[in-house]
């Protein structure tokens, strides 16, 4: 295996972004007395489908904000930082996606549709893949509180019962 300029990649080190030593070292670098711990969740209600996915309705949750269109990509979002649900037709054009970690000199987020699939969804609903796509998403902007998450949790469950959703894709950024 080489890079794109024919060298031979090294084995010595990881060629991927390790999230879990980056958190610690974060964690450490800024001086707290613990490493970041992963949150785990023992009694997740993970459960086998009662029904076929194409009789299904299916939710999506992102950890991306809602952008106002009239702003510059970088510009702080509308909303303030909490749980959200938007409709799903139309789907967003743009999502405030600046304030999220990644190698943003390999890769971009101007394509909604690489991390929100609600045109794709749509396509699947209208091959009778799946039964249908709920009729808003739900977002939970990237908060470091394992308290927030599970308050966000809760609401985006009430949400997802309220909409009748079977299946819930997560799509974090």
């Amino acid at each position: 295996m080489t890079p794109d300029d024919g060298r031979p990649l090294s084995r010595s080190h990881r060629n991927h972004v390790s999230y879990i030593d980056k958190s610690r070292e974060f964690y450490a670098a800024h001086g707290y007395d613990e490493p970041y711990r992963w949150a785990t969740n023992t009694s997740a209600p993970f459960t086998p489908l009662t029904k076929p996915l194409s009789a299904c309705t299916v939710g999506l949750v992102t950890t991306s904000g809602i952008h106002a269109d009239d702003k510059p990509a970088d510009a702080a979002p509308p909303l303030p930082k909490r749980s959200y649900t938007w409709p799903t037709t139309p789907p967003p054009k743009r999502m405030f996606t600046a304030d999220l970690s990644w190698d943003k000199q390999a890769t971009h987020t101007d394509d909604v549709e690489t991390f929100l699939p609600i045109q794709r969804l749509r396509e699947l609903e209208a091959d009778g893949r799946i039964g249908r796509l709920a009729d808003r998403f739900y977002g939970v902007p990237t908060e470091y509180s394992q308290r927030r998450t599970g308050l966000d949790c809760e609401r985006i469950e009430r949400w997802c019962r309220e909409d009748d959703v079977d299946v819930v894709l997560l799509i974090p950024l």
